[in-house]
């Protein structure tokens, strides 16, 4: 017996698409060629408090679906979904089987309880029931496994894993089904919601099939073209060719085909779908797709730029979507844009032929005074101190990141040459101001720590060498930093030792990191 099943969802997820207006022959044609291909389900649409249009694929109650429904299902089943804080379960009536089987219900983390209350009601009323719970991604390894407690409790029909922002990978797949198949009641169906993100839908789709145990039954999600809110889904003909190659399957690609050539091109062609690299990056972070949406409708963003402001997002914003707040990123991103193109090429050029030291505040450049300065002796360095004006030491340039100790270093401004970032333009009237954004954002993600963004500077320049004193790392006893007000200034920690460690460890696949003095972060 073959345990794997297809559910198309063309007429649900891909009504983001056009908004559900297909009309009403072709949902029924499309209906009708996915029937033909012997599909295990077909999703006719969404369950929903709405004014009822027979050229939508969304519905008050089961009765509407009548007209749409062929005679003759074969063995295709069908289903609704509906979101349990967007419909009247007093809608819904006593399964008769005679329009839909199953179906699918939504939830979020914060409303679990909610969730599976209306999912019991559902099945209360006859229905197979899907339990499909939004960002399953979100989920720590503790909330699923108390997830999968609550599910147990009341036995749907089906659990789904919905990657719903569309960054799962591999790994992520393997550990959360790992966690399902030990902790779900053994005949509880497993479903798989992917989306192409990161243009692995098609991958992750074989990937659970070869990891699934042989006698677990599952369900998994696919479209017509891979039809659905952008940047789309599985293309349901794709995984049904490869369950026909290797699971023995039987399903018929001709009527989907054909399906794809009279109705799903054209939508394309007037409202594209398909992998993009906002979508991909919102993906990366794991975040709410609209925040990749709004960035996208601002129409003068450039990809890295996009990317920079995403990965800005606080972790308690990341899945419940607030325009005011991505707004008020997107303005302080704008008014720190500058172009610094110039000053970069003068500094390229002023610093090719000399090594560069950085001096960070931490209490070693005093303790390590005397071997610091037989360093600079022999070599003569280019003298850069981060975030501080030294004491000890005269310094060639002085770059500060940090408004606060900027602030601190009101009466020595002068001293030096100043570089500035340019989240603090509105401070000070250097001339050399460097692009925040630039600095701050890498591919790892963000580090306004002012070391790391001066070796990011340093790389952008074409060093590949760079000596480091001061940046000794964070310890719990002891003088942190050559200045007691720096420490008063300071509220990181080891978490803070932690990511810098990381970042160091990134800069060193680029750039040589010599550290002069002890650091925390200098893990070879």
């Amino acid at each position: 017996m073959n345990y794997n099943k297809l559910l198309d969802c063309t007429l649900r997820d891909g009504g983001y698409i056009n908004d559900w207006n297909f009309g009403f022959h072709t949902i029924k044609d499309i209906i009708k060629k996915l029937v033909h291909s012997q599909v295990d389900y077909v999703e006719v649409g969404f369950l929903r408090n709405c004014e009822y249009n027979r050229d939508k694929a969304l519905f008050n109650n089961c009765g509407e679906m009548i007209p749409i429904l062929p005679d003759k299902r074969g063995n295709t089943k069908f289903t609704a979904m509906a979101l349990h804080n967007k419909y009247d379960i007093n809608k819904l009536e006593t399964y008769d089987g005679r329009t839909i089987d199953a179906l699918r219900v939504t939830f979020h983390d914060y409303d679990v309880d909610e969730g599976l209350s209306f999912i019991q009601k559902a099945m209360n009323k006859g229905y197979k029931v899907f339990c499909n719970p939004i960002n399953i991604m979100g989920y720590s390894d503790e909330m699923l496994l108390q997830l999968f407690q609550k599910v147990n409790l009341i036995h749907p029909y089906a659990f789904s894993i919905v990657d719903t922002f569309g960054s799962m990978m591999k790994s992520d797949l393997q550990r959360i089904y790992s966690l399902a198949e030990h902790n779900l009641d053994v005949s509880i169906v497993i479903g798989l919601h992917l989306h192409e993100n990161l243009a692995l839908s098609y991958s992750l789709a074989q990937e659970f099939i070869s990891m699934k145990s042989p006698g677990r039954k599952c369900v998994i999600d696919g479209s017509m073209l891979g039809m659905g809110r952008v940047p789309g889904n599985l293309c349901i003909e794709l995984i049904m060719d490869y369950m026909n190659k290797t699971q023995g399957c039987a399903y018929d690609l001709n009527p989907v085909l054909d399906g794809i050539d009279d109705h799903i091109v054209q939508l394309k062609q007037v409202e594209p779908w398909g992998y993009s690299t906002a979508y991909a990056l919102s993906a990366r972070y794991n975040l709410h797709r609209n925040y990749a949406e709004f960035l996208l409708a601002k129409g003068r963003l450039r990809a890295k730029q996009i990317n920079q402001i995403l990965a800005s997002i606080e972790e308690s914003k990341k899945t419940a979507y607030e325009e005011s707040y991505i707004e008020a990123l997107y303005e302080g991103f704008q008014n720190h844009e500058i172009d610094d193109r110039m000053l970069l090429q003068q500094l390229k050029e002023s610093w090719r032929d000399r090594p560069v030291l950085i001096l960070a505040p931490g209490s070693s450049v005093s303790e390590r005074k005397e071997q610091i300065d037989q360093f600079i002796t022999r070599n003569n360095p280019i003298i850069i101190s981060a975030n501080f004006i030294p004491e000890l030491y005269q310094q060639d340039y002085a770059f500060y990141t940090n408004a606060m100790r900027y602030s601190a270093i009101e009466e020595k401004k002068d001293a030096g040459s100043l570089l500035v970032t340019s989240n603090l333009a509105d401070m000070c009237s250097s001339e050399n101001v460097l692009n925040y954004a630039d600095l701050c954002f890498d591919d790892k993600g963000k580090s306004d720590n002012c070391v790391i963004m001066l070796m990011r500077l340093l790389i952008r320049l074409g060093k590949n060498k760079v000596y480091v004193a001061g940046f000794d790392g964070y310890q719990t006893e002891g003088c942190n930093y050559v200045s007691s007000y720096m420490a008063n200034q300071h509220t990181k920690g080891q978490e803070e030792n932690i990511r810098n460690t990381g970042y160091v460890a990134d800069i060193r696949k680029k750039m040589e990191v010599i550290f002069l003095t002890p650091s925390l972060y200098d893990k070879g």
